[in-house]
């Protein structure tokens, strides 16, 4: 190694806000940063004169993540707790010269500061949330002046003005939000309002459907690419999502369905600040507000090893939780009447909504919330002859947000009722069997949801949900 280059590595290795350990293949260790020793309660001296295996005995390294690489030969991450209690995030990679492995070069990142901050929040969120229900007789100057923003924002339950209230304090910052919720709660319609309130309203707000995207075109769709990157790439390449959001908001739906491989991606834009395109050398810089949204439990998907735990921890900086329709039904009413609106205006007639009717809304579970909501008042608009709105059958309670197929796809002779099969039984076998059929012949979701008349999306939720993958 030139003397140059020894240099750049000493800079990189002093100066990084991670921790790093270089570490020979044997164990000893044989370079550190200098932040370390704060992290690990050891001296640097005394770390440069120790192995891992020492560490580890110690109960410095609890446990030593350069064991594991030195026992797998595979790069390895997981979490520690030092000597000093502090959460660290650590992850390590094998230098493999001639197929034996002569360095390990691990980093770790301390968690402990981010998770007093999101304590921190939780306990202001606690707090404020007490406030509002001394003041509810009596709202305050701040709760007033909501009113005023809250712009397409239908809510008027206690819960969801204070997620409002907790929105429209973090937006001025460029904090990550995490948005969690069931399917139609108004992910969407709060992360656009949250762009909105921020100082980023005049930029773009990029929204992409992460489960939506075929993962083989995921990444030249997000990152972009250059001209002649791939066969069939645009001559003068394109931009890609992240790029196009550049001083605005970046809103990732379902992210619990964004690939290891896409994971890994984002998380280096988040924590570089830039990217490169499919087939280029030249990194771009890039300056976006990163809100995400799921409906899925994160923290079990990084148990079973479906997301990244560092990206986890990136992106639940400021973690809202929309609670269900049925949790908060005093925004039916309003709800409503923003959707009766709306479809007088689409349709050209002034209908209002019967009684009856009245009392299937207020009464429903909403298993698909919102999304169903509004889905089943338009059914009933158009279904209703006369200027009110009658009530079709009420939702059942116990019927999933995505139903099974309808049986008048069911041409098969194979689709009788078995003995001692209930309907939902039948209904749901039908369904698995019509997919599998349609994943051996049709190329894509895309194809599957043309064929059934139905979303994109909805299809990869049922494939997902019977274990089914497309094998054309």
């Amino acid at each position: 190694m030139s003397e140059i280059d020894r240099r750049v590595l000493q800079t990189i290795v002093e100066t990084a806000n991670d921790h790093f350990f270089i570490v020979s293949g044997d164990g000893q260790i044989m370079d550190i940063s200098p932040g370390a020793e704060a992290v690990y309660g050891v001296s640097r001296e005394e770390l440069l004169s120790s192995s891992v295996q020492q560490l580890q005995a110690a109960g410095v390294l609890k446990p030593s993540i350069t064991m594991e690489v030195i026992r797998t030969r595979q790069p390895a991450q997981l979490m520690q707790i030092t000597g000093t209690g502090r959460r660290v995030i650590a992850e390590a990679y094998p230098v493999f010269v001639n197929g034996k492995l002569e360095r390990i070069v691990s980093r770790s990142r301390d968690l402990t500061d981010l998770q007093l901050l999101q304590d921190e929040y939780a306990l202001l969120q606690k707090r404020f949330s007490e406030h509002l229900k001394r003041s509810q007789a009596a709202p305050d100057a701040e709760e007033q002046a909501l009113d005023a923003a809250l712009d397409h924002l239908q809510v008027r339950s206690h819960v969801m003005r204070e997620i409002a209230l907790l929105l429209k304090r973090v937006a001025p910052s460029d904090a990550n939000v995490l948005m969690l919720g069931e399917s139609g709660v108004g992910k969407t319609a709060f992360a656009k309002q949250l762009h909105r309130w921020s100082e980023r309203h005049h930029g773009p707000f990029i929204e992409v459907n992460c489960a939506a995207i075929p993962e083989n075109l995921f990444e030249s769709e997000m990152f972009g690419y250059q001209p002649g990157a791939f066969s069939g790439a645009a001559r003068q390449g394109k931009a890609g999502l992240l790029e196009q959001a550049e001083g605005g908001t970046l809103f990732l739906d379902e992210i619990g369905e964004l690939p290891l491989l896409m994971q890994t991606k984002l998380l280096k834009v988040i924590q570089d600040g830039s990217l490169t395109r499919l087939g280029d050398t030249r990194a771009r810089r890039v300056n976006f507000r990163l809100v995400v949204a799921t409906n899925q439990d994160l923290a079990k998907r990084v148990e079973t090893g479906l997301f990244r735990l560092d990206l986890y921890y990136r992106l639940n900086v400021i973690p809202i939780t929309l609670p269900p329709l049925r949790e908060r039904r005093e925004d039916i009413p309003v709800l409503v009447e923003a959707c009766l609106t709306r479809l007088n205006h689409r349709y050209g007639r002034q209908k209002i909504i019967s009684n009856p009717a009245w009392s299937t809304l207020m009464g429903s579970d909403w298993p698909g919330n919102v999304r169903e909501l509004e889905n089943w008042l338009e059914r009933a608009w158009l279904s209703s002859p006369g200027d009110q709105i009658e009530a079709p059958a009420a939702p059942s309670a116990s019927e999933p947000p995505d139903t099974p197929l309808p049986t008048a796809w069911l041409t098969s002779p194979a689709a009788s009722l078995q003995q001692d099969e209930s309907l939902k039984e039948y209904l749901a076998r039908i369904e698995r069997e019509t997919l599998s059929q349609l994943c051996s012949t049709l190329p894509s979701t895309y194809a599957i949801a043309k064929r059934l008349g139905i979303s994109q999306s909805s299809v990869v939720r049922r494939l997902q949900r019977y274990g089914i993958k497309i094998t054309p």
